[in-house]
């Protein structure tokens, strides 16, 4: 109603805070934008607080599935390959105290 009294009677920001009693001219301000990008029913949206992201969307059980299966194959491949890292350092440790 703010808004469209001050397109209608042609009122500045000033003017509509004292016509409204509304302290703070930046509240008008972001009405006027909003319904200049929206239109009126920009304005009916309640837009309080930080926009929220929501839950995270339950995967399917097929996804869940394929990512868990790729959980344990990376756990497997790392538990490999720190035990052929830890046989290689042996054998160089062996091949070191053969030269000696």
């Amino acid at each position: 109603m703010v808004v469209e009294t001050m397109k209608k009677e042609h009122l500045s920001v000033r003017s509509a805070m004292k016509e409204f009693e509304i302290n703070d001219h930046k509240i008008i301000e972001r009405w006027e934008r909003i319904y200049l990008e929206e239109g009126p029913e920009g304005l009916s949206v309640e837009r309080r607080g930080r926009s929220s992201t929501g839950r995270p969307k339950k995967l399917s059980k097929e996804v869940e599935e394929d990512l868990l299966a790729e959980v344990q194959r990376l756990r497997a491949e790392n538990e490999y390959l720190k035990n052929l890292q830890a046989l290689v350092l042996e054998d160089e440790r062996r091949q070191r105290r053969k030269r000696r």
